[in-house]
């Protein structure tokens, strides 16, 4: 069957600009969805505090460019009492914007070391607020724990909840993990509400995360496994280049246009 994915920008790819700024450049390159970024100390485009005010106004500028949010990045340090509260602001902030995917990390939006001990503590509390607000949570293949589709899998077992599932990202699973992503993908096809589309150049821990398509990921195998496997989950392209300082508004715009002509070559729908 063909891809029937929704296809979005992740507005973490406007990391120092902003949600303005990224929500202009993700329309302007032919995206109708989004994923917005809430994460304290990394790219809070959505204040996790939102009055009605701010919730108001965002709503109103996604109107006005045709975008709908499909997933929010609630990154928060989930092994820790105020990283849990965080994630249930995050989750707040999803039932006032309608939205029904909620991506989280383990340890945050940088994470070593990681305490799965704390975090199983944490995360049932999480997915049964999730599940009271019909909320699914897409934990990241990111950091030490989760670092692979393989090594995902057991975790997400262990936690038991069905609203608990994988945002599958192939350059995490080569930066944090070492494994190519056109192997480990099937791993965690079977259990995916969520991917990124997020491309990588050098290898191992070489923080340089290019547009799809220009970077040596294979996102024909990844998208020809998710079409085979049926997965028919958001995707959303993002962009974080070499880290800071990020690269001038212009390029960035141009990294999210071309990444989107790539992936809608590749069988993508554009609508």
């Amino acid at each position: 069957m063909p891809l029937k994915n929704r296809l979005g920008g992740h507005t973490n790819s406007y990391h120092t600009y902003s949600l303005e700024e990224a929500l202009e450049g993700i329309a302007g390159a032919g995206y109708r969805y989004v994923e917005l970024s809430a994460v304290p100390g990394w790219t809070e485009h959505v204040p996790l505090g939102a009055d009605e005010k701010t919730l108001g106004k965002i709503q109103r500028m996604l109107n006005k460019l045709g975008l709908i949010a499909v997933s929010l990045s609630g990154h928060s340090d989930l092994t820790t009492k105020e990283g849990l509260a965080q994630g249930l602001q995050a989750l707040e902030l999803c039932e006032r914007l309608g939205i029904d995917i909620m991506n989280t990390a383990i340890g945050g939006h940088y994470s070593e070391d990681e305490d799965e001990a704390a975090f199983m503590d944490n995360i049932g509390q999480l997915a049964a607020a999730a599940a009271e607000r019909d909320i699914m949570l897409g934990i990241e293949i990111h950091g030490e724990i989760t670092n692979t589709g393989k090594n995902a899998v057991p975790v997400i077992e262990r936690i038991g909840h069905d609203n608990v599932r994988i945002n599958y990202d192939p350059a995490n699973a080569e930066f944090y993990g070492g494994v190519k992503a056109e192997d480990d993908l099937p791993y965690a096809l079977p259990l995916m509400v969520h991917a990124h589309m997020k491309d990588k150049e050098g290898e191992g821990r070489v923080w340089n995360f290019p547009a799809p398509g220009e970077g040596h990921i294979d996102f024909s195998k990844l998208l020809a496994d998710m079409e085979k496997a049926g997965y028919n989950g958001p995707l959303t392209v993002e962009i974080e280049f070499q880290g800071e300082p990020w690269p001038p508004l212009e390029e960035v715009n141009r990294a999210m246009k071309s990444a989107y002509d790539h992936l809608t070559s590749l069988g993508v729908p554009k609508d």
